[in-house]
């Protein structure tokens, strides 16, 4: 049956669930992974009050006047007395606020005089600290179960002192592509033949989703050899099948999928390119009849297969991260299909333009774009100027 893109990304997402175990692994090993447990902070964040300026430490009720400079304090110290009435204290980015203050003010509204400080304005208890626990009280929940462990992320491992992590397994990704044209890419391929470029891309791609690529030989189009392909394949955690899912007389993916068993969930899909598009699973494990066409094996990946991967490794919310564009000159398409077509984005990120494409084939076209337009199937004109949705390759 034939889904509409979101149809099928909605499919995708509702049918794949987390079936990975897990394991425990180093902070410096963390990143790219998704967490398998709940981080509580051990303590209250920050664990002082903490300056956010360079300036001074004082009562707000003193201002605006002249206060005595009673000392400093630098990151890393504790002033050892307080703020009285009609005192101040030096203090520098990122220090605790002595005991008696309750405002920081920034160093640029403050005149100094030796021991005394000028300031002409007014502060609110508050103004330019932040207080403690304010970021996260001792016990708090930080990072929970299903997030994808980036920079940040693990910088508030750090933070609370997080330096062994329990994450989800990658999954193990097998790659077939299937067709008597391909040949490896290291051998000089005959008139009649093309390199298989569809599983290095896949690999990458996989990669880049969190998954482990295993890359298998290809299979011919012959029905025993395909058979063994995808049984070779099942032993993964998902399989990714490139080619042999059209109408033609040596397109045999589904025939040998349906003798091994497989429930199909959809076999087509309203998009180009890579309408014959195919997910289900076998033997337990999800898998993906991807188009041949190296645009088609491209773009229905990283639209809609890539959702699996992420998700059965327990990412909580597999995300399209469709931005909005104006268009740097008129486009126009035919209705009835979500099309995601090569283009190129400006710097700033506030054009797009239409990249001059052969079809599905054209890998010249898919390296030299930096995004894709994503086109409304029910629209057929777009001016120059009018917004349009970009995915980002």
């Amino acid at each position: 049956m034939a889904l509409t893109f979101d149809e099928a990304r909605t499919c995708v997402l509702r049918e794949v669930g987390v079936s990975m175990g897990t394991e425990t692994i180093s902070l410096a090993e963390a990143a790219g992974r998704v967490l398998a447990e709940e981080i509580k902070a051990d303590r209250d964040y920050p664990p002082f009050p903490r300056s956010a300026r360079d300036g001074f430490a004082v009562r707000a009720a003193d201002l605006p006047g002249e206060l005595l400079v009673n000392g400093e304090v630098r990151a890393g110290e504790m002033f050892p007395g307080s703020v009285a009435a009609g005192q101040a204290v030096e203090i520098m980015t990122g220090a605790p606020v002595p005991d008696g203050a309750d405002a920081v003010v920034m160093v640029e509204h403050t005149v100094r005089n030796g021991d005394r400080v000028r300031i002409n304005r007014s502060a609110q208890p508050g103004d330019n600290f932040n207080a403690r626990g304010l970021e996260a009280r001792g016990g708090d929940a930080v990072l929970f179960v299903g997030v994808h462990i980036g920079y940040a992320e693990v910088a508030m491992l750090a933070t609370v002192g997080h330096t062994r992590v329990l994450v989800y397994r990658r999954p193990r990704v097998a790659i077939v592509a299937t067709g008597d044209e391909i040949v490896e890419p290291s051998e000089q391929p005959g008139r009649h033949q093309i390199r298989n470029s569809n599983a290095a891309s896949l690999a990458v791609q996989v990669s880049r989703a969190g998954g482990t690529p295993v890359i298998l030989p290809t299979a011919r189009d012959e029905y025993e050899s395909t058979r063994a392909c995808i049984e070779d394949g099942l032993r993964t955690d998902m399989l990714l099948l490139s080619g042999g899912v059209s109408a033609g007389k040596y397109d045999l993916v589904e025939k040998a999928l349906a003798a091994l068993g497989a429930e199909f969930f959809f076999d087509r899909v309203k998009i180009q390119p890579g309408q014959p598009l195919v997910f289900g699973k076998a033997r337990d494990k999800y898998f993906f009849g991807l188009p041949g066409n190296p645009g088609s094996t491209m773009i229905t990946f990283e639209t809609i297969a890539r959702a699996a991967i992420e998700k059965i490794q327990g990412l909580r919310e597999p995300a399209l991260n469709l931005l909005h564009a104006r268009l740097a000159r008129p486009f126009h398409q035919k209705a009835g299909l979500t099309r995601f077509l090569p283009a190129r984005l400006s710097s700033d990120g506030a054009t797009i333009e239409p990249q001059v494409s052969h079809g599905s084939g054209d890998v010249g076209a898919m390296a030299r774009c930096n995004a894709y337009l994503v086109t409304d199937p029910d629209r057929t004109e777009w001016a120059s100027g009018d917004e349009i949705r970009v995915l980002l390759k």
